[in-house]
């Protein structure tokens, strides 16, 4: 092949860029074991929440302060908070990592014990996540990605605090 030196300098390039890509993505494929489960934060990092909504309260951002509205008129408040209680609970769900569950858990997936919804500035659609339990243990579901994350029964009354865990306690 009658190459002039130019010619020679842009296949060294072009076959140096092409090997350090495939390289770069062996190496990611080598050392990053999908099989393994890892931890997870729960909410995209560095989201920033406009309100969190449960089954009988919502949760929204006023200003620099939080406030709660109960979304059932005849239903009496399970968990009331105070504003710093507020602030801490989504406080957890920012900072929260769980474990991620790769294989099949069993869980009847048309029962969840509660919902959590999330608007995040930014974002079109709300998060939401539900939580099941199965296996003697709970479960976070991630709707849209459908990621099923693994969580105990303290980091679940953490973050589900109006939901009453006593009624669904393991046989």
């Amino acid at each position: 092949m009658q190459l002039g030196r130019k010619g020679w300098n842009n296949v060294i390039i072009f076959s140096m860029l092409i090997m350090i890509f495939f390289l770069n993505g062996w190496h990611k494929q080598l050392f990053n074991s999908a099989d393994e489960p890892s931890v997870q934060p729960v909410l995209p990092i560095q989201s920033f929440v406009l309100t969190l909504t449960f089954v009988d309260q919502k949760i929204e951002r006023i200003g620099t302060s939080w406030r709660t509205t109960m979304l059932q008129k005849d239903a009496p408040f399970v968990w009331q908070a105070s504003e710093q209680q507020l602030s801490d609970l989504i406080n957890q769900w920012q900072s929260a990592q769980l474990m991620g569950v790769n294989e099949s858990v069993v869980f009847n997936p048309n029962a969840p014990l509660y919902v959590a919804t999330f608007e995040l500035a930014g974002e079109s659609l709300p998060w939401i996540y539900l939580l099941y339990k199965g296996d003697g243990q709970y479960y976070l579901l991630e709707k849209s990605s459908q990621r099923i994350l693994a969580l105990d029964l303290k980091t679940a009354q953490q973050l589900f605090p109006s939901f009453d865990f006593s009624q669904s306690e393991f046989n």
